[in-house]
């Protein structure tokens, strides 16, 4: 289904006659919001991540660029988007949590969402049938949200839609969104200039008479959606049903129709005849080589998330608080936490230094060892000891990094082990400045009958201890280790005075982009454990 070279044409944003682009200065405030960063910046608007000063929870911030603020029609538009937002409500769309003026303008306060758009997703990663059209399907019921509350988005493309770090999915940008029953209007002139869209995902009426369409155009960019996700590239405007499943061609093809009376008219049809597909015997004959290995991957990383608790554990008067990456990869990093006997609580960080699935079975095995283990002793510098004997013994030349942190509430106090992982910070109740406690010992698997070094210290009411994953020694020389705890400090200070999940959140946010490229490949993960009354 060869299109034309209309996707060669400039979008609406492109359209717009805008002034050369000024240094921007970064405010500290939008209305209510701490601003913490720049995200990003596009044709007519500039997104900010937020802080809530209320929930301490991350936002992100849309404002109109100055540029922009005397121009009626895109104020207008501005407004409607919030408008168009707020009448939602579903696990699929983006938040609104508020929207006004500020004194640089108007502002959009939303939902912050960690994950990758789905056109990352297409250009870097390969996914098996299954999971494309479960993520499809995820789409298709956020526009069922939608039309039910008379909306159409108009411009469904992957760049406004994120996958987040637990799998999800969250439609964004509703810019140009349109509600069916209210019939925007354009100057005499105006339509032969102006494109609402994006010409690859737009409907052939939609590319003809922007203000006059349906809510199945939304379903066509959703077709040509599918057709990239399964295919796995871009379509830059051309669409060969023949390369597709032969079981989905058909369900395509009438969503790609041409005239809109021969395409889907209710999304709700589309769904039905997806989800038959997914369920019918059709999908495994449909399924390729590759998709084996896509549903394996995925199973992998089920089963990775086995390694680690899906919560972290409700003890007595302790709150812990958890930001990792570990769900984006198949990872050789893993934490745990376990009650030992005499009212002791551990806290374990591990990683292999062998990657992908090789490292996945060796973090599970190290796991166990550990839990086995930890029946027989409360001293880390023991449970350690004997750990390392164990790993020699199994003969596989692995080497692994390790921080073990035991807490004795009962006893005021905590001890700590650090084996080619990061020093251990302690922030004592109402200071100012972050202590540095440090444990320095070899990684584990290099040698027999090596001693081993903790530490050990009180632990009042009110005290914070952190450890983390930023920092391993498996692999970095010392002048990058020395950089990377100046950034992790700079990241706590900044923070100082949030407390619990808001912490450790923004810490990892801050660490997350200073860190390199090459770091952030492998999963990182932070644990903050807070002393309560």
């Amino acid at each position: 289904m060869p299109t034309s070279n209309f996707n060669k044409q400039p979008t609406l944003v492109d359209n717009e006659k805008s002034p050369p682009k000024a240094t921007l200065k970064m405010p500290k405030h939008i209305g209510k919001y701490r601003v913490e960063s720049l995200l990003s910046r596009g044709g007519m608007s500039v997104l900010y991540l937020g802080l809530n000063p209320e929930t301490h929870e991350p936002l992100a911030i849309k404002i109109l660029s100055s540029e922009y603020v005397s121009n009626p029609e895109v104020v207008e538009r501005f407004l409607k988007e919030a408008e168009i937002i707020e009448l939602t409500d579903h696990p699929n769309i983006v938040k609104l949590y508020g929207h006004g003026k500020w004194e640089g303008g108007l502002y959009i306060a939303m939902e912050f969402v960690q994950g990758i758009s789905l056109r990352q997703m297409i250009l870097q990663q390969a996914m098996s049938l299954k999971r494309a059209l479960e993520i499809i399907l995820q789409i298709s019921h956020a526009l069922t949200h939608l039309h039910a509350h008379g909306i159409i988005h108009r411009d469904l493309k992957p760049e406004n839609i994120l996958l987040t770090a637990l799998g999800g999915v969250k439609v964004i940008d509703f810019g140009i969104s349109q509600i069916y029953t209210e019939k925007e209007t354009l100057v005499e002139g105006e339509k032969k200039k102006r494109i609402i869209g994006t010409p690859v995902y737009m409907s052939p009426e939609q590319k003809l008479d922007p203000l006059n369409v349906s809510f199945s155009t939304d379903i066509y960019s959703l077709g040509v959606i599918t057709y990239e996700l399964v295919l796995g590239r871009l379509s830059h405007g051309t669409i060969h049903l023949a390369l597709i499943p032969k079981g989905l061609q058909n369900i395509l093809s009438k969503a790609l129709q041409q005239d809109p009376k021969d395409r889907y008219e209710d999304i709700v049809d589309f769904i039905r005849d997806l989800s038959g597909y997914l369920t019918s015997e059709e999908l495994k004959k449909d399924m390729r080589g590759s998709d084996y290995l896509g549903e394996l991957s995925e199973s992998l990383k089920e089963a990775q998330s086995l390694l680690v608790p899906a919560f972290p554990p409700s003890w007595p008067r302790i709150e812990i608080s958890v930001a990792s990456n570990s769900s984006s990869a198949i990872s050789a990093v893993y934490y745990d936490f376990f009650t030992q006997r005499d009212g002791v609580y551990s806290v374990v960080l591990g990683e292999s230094i062998s990657t992908g699935v090789e490292g996945l079975l060796y973090i599970a095995l190290l796991r166990g060892m550990i839990r086995s283990l930890a029946h027989f002793t409360n001293s880390p510098s023991s449970l350690v000891a004997a750990l390392n004997e164990r790993i020699l013994e199994e003969n596989r030349e692995q080497t692994f990094s390790l921080s073990y942190l035991s807490l004795v509430p009962s006893e005021n106090r905590f001890s700590y082990i650090s084996c080619g992982h990061s020093p251990l910070w302690y922030l004592p109740a109402g200071a100012q400045t972050p202590r540095r406690l440090s444990s320095d010992n070899v990684v584990l698997g290099i040698t027999h009958g090596e001693e081993f070094l903790e530490i050990a210290s009180n632990w009042s009411v009110g005290d914070t201890l952190m450890i983390h994953t930023y920092q391993a020694g498996l692999s970095q020389n010392i002048s990058d280790l020395e950089s990377e705890e100046s950034q992790f400090l700079e990241a706590l200070l900044e923070n100082l005075y949030l407390t619990g999940q808001t912490q450790v959140d923004a810490i990892f946010r801050k660490i997350s982009k200073k860190g390199t490229n090459a770091l952030f490949e492998r999963p990182v993960t932070l644990i903050s454990i807070a002393r309560k009354a």
